[in-house]
């Protein structure tokens, strides 16, 4: 009976999942739904029957599982880098000259490139272990997101196992999640009439879809998914990125239609400029085309650029532009003390969103374009983000149209203003403005700062009108008590938000310095700084030259730093800091350590290293981690599947190491 019950369920997964890819896939349905109920229903009722023989790969399991508490962190086992933009067509043909620069080829020579659409939506990192999925994870930093594993398994169209020919022992698939445009649509009707939030644009309805800590939540959502990346593999090659998009459709995914392989810029110009006639028809949003060297030995030696591989662009549209009425212009203050006019607009519908305000950057900006309050003006999203006045139409001015001067005082605190000379921004000369203060203090918690998940904006603004904290370092001595006092707080959340607090008082050194928001330093410059002067105090000390000394510090960039700690304010509120927050300096290397001062370049699969974990081990004995090999690289590491790095160490005569090497290297024996 049992071996008849497991040949019933196991014929029954087969044909769902195969009705799964025709429906959600294909979009060619081959039986009705009301059969494909009976169908799942039948299996439903024999895996409750006998429950040890359910198939880990089920299509039952896409119905959602328990409620998370939490989401737990994933770690990826390659980065997800992100891409660089080229926003018109001269910025796409440098990039064009810069790959040819990279290859050392040629500017005759047409490369191949691999071209298809830029969804908008959330980028996935899937795992699939022995072709069945694993795991799946958001983009997260970069290198470790949140684990929606359970979120994920409900979309139908994504393979629970993959199909065709034998899969890899380990891959790792990246892409994108999204909803279609008609059913986000239905999706914010069907909000409205619950009385509940709609979403700004499909993309935000993805995320917060995915982000459900209930995953009958996202099981109940349309969403899909399309896949074109790969992260770290296990057991297969590939040798061009049409290659391996073929197999992915192959193994069950589902790919974008429009998709070529183009020879040439003016190739890869051509269509660009054919989808964007059909931008507007396609069922899902898009913000671009992505162009990728088509030949994985070419992405290789072209290698990566602060995060960005040097090989690859997204190459975007011009922006959605509309027209709207400016009814007032506001007066924002940052965290160093900008005041930045914001247009107030009549609201408009732009790029899948509804915009109400728009960017007016600066007095000078104002001038320039002649914006008055009243007037009708064309805006638009720049690189589909930031809404901005493009310009105004003078011809629908009535003459009741006002002028607009940014204000002598601060529009907060009514401290004076200033403009230096030079500088088009106007700034609050007070160190005790409150919207100065909010801002400083959301940028030192931020993700990328001390990271206290949960305390956004909302909690930031709340916490500083109720006088809970006049110092970012206030935000270490908060209790309990405090939070109960908000609203929207019990005391889980509260604990919750503690526990975070708690968990931010020993950062690594970089994420303070960036935390600190120094004028014109960002994450990468903070790891730098890190590294070169191993403390706050002594950073603080630092002269221009001492910091021009810094990889990647140049002038403007260096009296920015001298000047921020110049300010006695800002050493009070640092001193402040470290009496509560306890950074972890890099680990100090020897100058003796046989990888000081050497350049090491990973290749392939290690055995039981990750790419991340290596180039951790590498940069804590000294050692700079590039992405391509030259005659300036001093080791190679190489494991399996290595490719082209491989072979052009040895034509070099780089010295190449597997993993072992390298640790022998490193640790001796």
């Amino acid at each position: 009976m049992s071996k008849s019950v497991q040949a019933r369920i196991e014929k029954l997964t087969r044909e769902i999942l195969h009705h799964d890819h025709c429906y959600y896939v294909l979009d060619q349905p081959e039986i009705s739904d009301a059969e494909y109920d009976r169908l799942f229903r039948e299996l439903q009722s024999l895996e409750e029957e006998h429950p040890e023989l359910r198939l880990h790969y089920s299509p039952t399991s896409r119905v959602g599982g328990k409620p998370l508490d939490e989401f737990q962190k994933l770690r990826h086992g390659m980065p997800m880098l992100s891409l660089a933009n080229a926003l018109t067509e001269e910025e796409f043909i440098a990039f064009d000259e810069r790959v040819h620069r990279f290859l050392d080829l040629p500017q005759d020579d047409q490369l191949e490139y691999f071209c298809e659409l830029k969804f908008d939506g959330l980028s996935i990192n899937l795992t699939y272990r022995d072709g069945n999925l694993a795991s799946a994870a958001t983009r997260g930093d970069g290198e470790v997101g949140e684990d929606v594993t359970q979120n994920i398994r409900t979309i139908r169209s994504i393979p629970l196992r993959l199909e065709g020919s034998p899969p890899p022992a380990m891959i790792e698939i990246r892409g994108e999640i999204l909803l279609p445009i008609r059913d986000f649509e239905r999706l914010n009707e069907d909000q409205l009439a619950r009385g509940q939030k709609v979403f700004a644009n499909p993309r935000n309805a993805a995320a917060g879809s995915v982000r459900q800590l209930d995953p009958s939540i996202a099981a109940s959502r349309p969403l899909t998914g399309f896949f074109y990346g790969m992260g770290s593999v296990e057991g297969v090659r590939f040798e061009r990125m049409s290659q391996f998009e073929d197999q992915l459709e192959n193994w069950g995914f589902r790919v974008g239609s429009h998709r070529k392989v183009c020879r040439g810029a003016e190739a890869v110009l051509k269509f660009y400029r054919e989808i964007l006639e059909k931008r507007d028809s396609l069922p899902y949003e898009i913000d671009g085309i992505v162009v990728k060297l088509n030949r994985l030995d070419h992405l290789d030696r072209a290698g990566t650029v602060s995060r960005s591989p040097r090989g690859m662009i997204a190459f975007k549209y011009p922006p959605r532009q509309e027209c709207t009425t400016i009814e007032d212009i506001i007066v924002q203050v940052g965290r160093t003390g900008a005041l930045t006019p914001v247009a107030m607009v009549a609201p408009v519908r732009l790029g899948g969103a509804t915009i109400r305000r728009a960017t007016l950057h600066n007095q000078d900006e104002i001038d320039r374009k002649d914006i008055r309050i009243g007037d009708r003006v064309l805006i638009q999203r720049a690189g589909d983000v930031i809404p901005e006045v493009v310009q105004v139409i003078t011809s629908a001015r009535t003459g009741k149209e006002r002028k607009f001067r940014l204000p002598d005082h601060c529009p907060v605190c009514e401290s004076p203003v200033e403009r230096k000379p030079g500088e088009a921004v106007t700034r609050c000369v007070s160190r005790n403005c409150i919207a100065q203060l909010k801002e400083r203090v959301r940028h030192l918690v931020m993700k990328d700062a001390l990271n206290i998940e949960g305390m956004g904006e909302k909690i930031v603004e709340q916490l500083v009108d109720n006088g809970l904290v006049r110092h970012p370092a206030d935000v270490f001595g908060l209790g309990k008590q405090d939070f109960l006092e908000l609203e929207g707080f019990g005391e889980k959340s509260s604990q919750n938000l503690l526990d975070a607090i708690e968990g931010a008082r020993h950062p690594e050194l970089y994420r303070l310095i960036f935390g600190l928001g120094i004028r014109h330093v960002g994450e990468a410059t903070s790891k730098n700084l890190a590294r070169h002067f191993r403390s706050v105090p002594a950073l603080a000390e630092a002269t221009e030259e001492q910091l021009l000394d810094v990889e990647d510090i140049g002038p403007e960039m260096a009296r920015s730093i001298v000047e921020h700690f110049s300010h006695a304010e800002n050493r009070h509120e640092l001193e402040a800091l470290l009496k509560v927050v306890h950074p972890v300096a890099p680990q100090q290397v020897s100058a003796s350590s046989v990888l000081a001062g050497k350049t090491v370049v990973l290749t392939g699969t290690l055995p039981t290293l990750s790419r991340s974990d290596a180039t951790k081990l590498i940069e804590e004995h000294g050692g700079k981690v590039s992405s391509s090999v030259s005659k300036k690289t001093d080791y190679v590491v190489a494991g399996e599947e290595a490719g082209s790095k491989l072979e052009k160490a040895r034509t070099l005569g780089v010295p190449v190491l597997d993993e072992e090497g390298l640790k022998s290297l490193i640790f001796g024996g």
